[in-house]
């Protein structure tokens, strides 16, 4: 499987951030998500998405558990 979003990313499939497209977040996005350690090279994993469409998506990032909006997940690069 090639570079895909982690909002693509299915569930419960470990993956690799690739990049992020820190373009395309305000900057109180961009802060929280390098605050959440977020950055090429860590690993992580999809938990959980909510049921209905455009909730958020539980993840996995080192031994912590963040939820993020669908828009945000979508700036998240991973290779599997």
């Amino acid at each position: 499987m090639g570079s895909l979003s982690l909002e693509q990313l299915p569930q419960r499939q470990r993956a690799t951030v690739a990049g992020i497209d820190w373009a395309r977040l305000a900057e109180p996005e961009a802060r929280r998500l390098r605050e959440f350690g977020f950055e090429e090279g860590v690993g992580v994993e999809v938990l959980h998405r909510a049921r209905l469409g455009g909730g958020p998506i539980a993840c996995r990032i080192g031994r912590m558990t963040v939820a993020l909006r669908r828009t945000v997940a979508a700036t998240i690069h991973v290779a599997a």
